[in-house]
């Protein structure tokens, strides 16, 4: 049973932090490249970056050189740095994982999904 768990979304002022996680299990985590994407409301779900092993990050032009995507196999769980916050981050993000890396960038890409985290960027 393949299952994907957030965890570390909540409430930050402007400017601020956060790093999300995900943990993996029911699958070899390290053959599968790993995106985080996200979605805020009335929005489509929206591709922030991506990662595997066999090649450089990804990421869309909204968050990059704010936000900074590593993996951890040893632990299979894949983090997402977000620094320089802005009110338009506000969304649930979520992790989801490829098992035929590509540099995928839409969500129809990914096969597992997790539930998803809150992170609020407030004003």
């Amino acid at each position: 049973q393949v299952e994907l768990v957030e965890s570390g979304g909540g409430l930050v002022q402007a400017g601020g932090s956060l790093r999300l996680s995900c943990a993996a299990s029911g699958i070899r985590f390290s053959s599968f490249e790993m995106g985080w994407f996200r979605q805020a409301p009335g929005q489509e779900r929206e591709f922030v970056g991506r990662i595997w092993s066999g090649d450089m990050p990804y990421y869309a032009d909204s968050v990059k050189g704010r936000f900074t995507i590593s993996r951890d196999d040893a632990k299979s769980t894949v983090y997402l740095q977000m620094n320089g916050l802005k009110v338009e981050d506000t969304a649930v993000y979520y992790c989801a994982a490829d098992r035929s890396p590509g540099l995928s960038v839409r969500p129809s890409d990914y096969d597992y999904w997790g539930q998803g985290t809150q992170v609020t960027v407030s004003s």
